[in-house]
């Protein structure tokens, strides 16, 4: 396979494409500060080894760090052993798209930013739905 068998869309290396956004354009940096992504490379990028599919580009709010926290995944609270400053609301992080799809459910989904959220991101959450919930870049 071209793309060294990683599918379309998803993160090469070695000269490979830019991986494609939801909208079907290059897919754009989420965040450098603070440093997001699977890969710590600003993006919502995706491979095989990402098993949590962090691919959809949301900026925080208090409800929603809240909501995180009570699900077990704590995402305010710095920890500086893993060079972790903690996210506070404004901030914008690569999110598991099974825990934004769950947090929608619940309807705390925070905003996402299209063109930062991967189309693998389409695995688990409607367009529709990341639509009524986009934030302009």
């Amino acid at each position: 396979m071209p793309d060294g068998g990683l599918g379309p869309g998803r993160r090469g290396g070695g000269g490979q494409p830019p991986a494609t956004n939801v909208l079907g354009g290059p897919l754009l940096p989420c965040s450098v500060a603070p440093l997001t992504g699977f890969f710590r490379d600003g993006c919502c990028n995706t491979g095989p080894e990402d098993l949590g599919l962090h691919v959809v580009c949301a900026e925080m709010t208090a409800d929603f760090l809240r909501f995180s926290k009570s699900r077990g995944n704590d995402l305010s609270t710095p920890r500086p052993e893993f060079g972790f400053a903690g996210l506070r609301p404004g901030d914008r992080w690569c999110l598991c798209a099974a825990r934004w799809e769950e947090a929608r459910s619940a309807g705390m989904a925070p905003r996402v930013l299209l063109e930062a959220t991967h189309i693998a991101a389409l695995e688990v959450c409607s367009l529709e739905d990341l639509k009524a919930h986009a934030v302009e870049a």
